[in-house]
């Protein structure tokens, strides 16, 4: 599947759902830091060229050694104040795609279906089986007494005045996660921009994370997820506002990928797409070095590895791809 495509099915899961934003900000408050010492990450750029900008050309992985903890933030672009109008429609002009669908992707048939798993005072949490997806896993989601089978999008939508607004989606057969800050009413649903992946990455046909479980809690929102690679993580949305969208995520070992050597392993990486500055959902990395007193922040094409106490992907000329799409801070290493 495409990114505007993904972005598509999302927005259109959610319209019946999502009405206008009526108060600033609806947040909870940030759960404590770990205990842990904090520690710098490394981060390799591994960009290839491309026109196409329904391409997730941009992979950057993040390694480090024994990493327990780390933050991640959608904020709002710098120049979300001047922006005219939203643009997220696809565009196909620079792509060799044959309607949209991307020529290696399989296609595995499923029965489509449209689940509310919960819906509280605070959180609604909905589950999407496509009849179409690129992998046959079937992940078991499992909220209180029930297990659910087949769900391919999982949707977190918060309440503000009663009202749900989309603001994180996790596609448990291949690990991806996107998040965004509340929108303004002037963007409507607003759009997502690059995704994350969290826990052992591996590559079939593209990076993923094999889960192999998922729990979901609500007091706090937390998804609790196994990985087959071995290990675990708990994401928590820890805050969420027009501010940012703020995830706290705790690691256990990932045991299958130790050795004897405590290599630095990859635990996170940040999937995106870059055609030229003003045509990106990434086009700039900013980043705090061990040292460092101010941060540094160089092109995304001159990257290519850095160390890093926090870092951020984002953009600061207005995109005419995804133009309203958050930039995604990384921070708070802990061992």
């Amino acid at each position: 599947m495409t990114r505007t495509g993904r972005h598509r099915l999302i927005g259109a899961c959610a319209a019946a759902a999502v009405m206008t934003l009526t108060c600033l900000l609806a947040g909870m408050a940030r759960p404590a830091f770990a205990a842990g010492n904090l520690i710098a990450v490394d981060v390799e750029n591994n960009l290839t060229p491309t026109t196409c900008a329904e391409e997730d050309n941009v992979s950057l992985k993040l390694s480090g050694t024994d990493v327990a903890h780390f933050a991640v933030e959608a904020l709002p672009p710098p120049y979300l104040a001047s922006l005219q109008a939203d643009r997220s429609a696809s565009d196909f002009s620079g792509c060799n795609f044959n309607g949209g669908v991307h020529p290696t992707d399989p296609r595995h048939a499923f029965k489509a279906a449209t689940r509310v798993l919960f819906d509280g005072a605070q959180w609604r949490i909905v589950g999407i089986t496509q009849s179409s997806f690129w992998r046959s896993q079937s992940v078991p989601v499992t909220l209180g007494s029930r297990t659910f089978r087949g769900i391919h999008l999982l949707q977190v939508f918060k309440k503000v005045d009663g009202k749900p607004r989309e603001v994180a989606v996790l596609y448990p057969s291949d690990g991806n996660w996107r998040i965004k800050p509340l929108p303004e009413a002037r963007f409507g649903d607003g759009a997502y921009g690059s995704s994350m992946l969290i826990g052992p990455i591996e590559t079939h046909q593209r990076p993923v994370v094999d889960i192999s479980s998922i729990v979901v809690t609500t007091l706090p929102l937390s998804l609790h997820l196994k990985f087959k690679a071995g290990g675990s993580a708990t994401v928590t949305l820890s805050e969420v506002s027009m501010l940012r969208t703020a995830l706290d995520v705790r690691l256990s070992p990932l045991t299958s990928l130790t050795s004897s050597r405590r290599d630095r392993r990859p635990f996170a990486m940040l999937r995106s797409m870059y055609v030229a500055p003003d045509n990106a959902d990434v086009s700039e990395v900013t980043w705090r070095a061990p040292g460092d007193t101010s941060p540094r922040t160089e092109a995304l094409p001159n990257v290519t590895a850095l160390q890093a106490r926090q870092v951020s992907f984002g953009r600061s000329v207005p995109s005419r791809h995804n133009s309203s799409a958050p930039d995604l801070r990384f921070s708070n290493f802990r061992n």
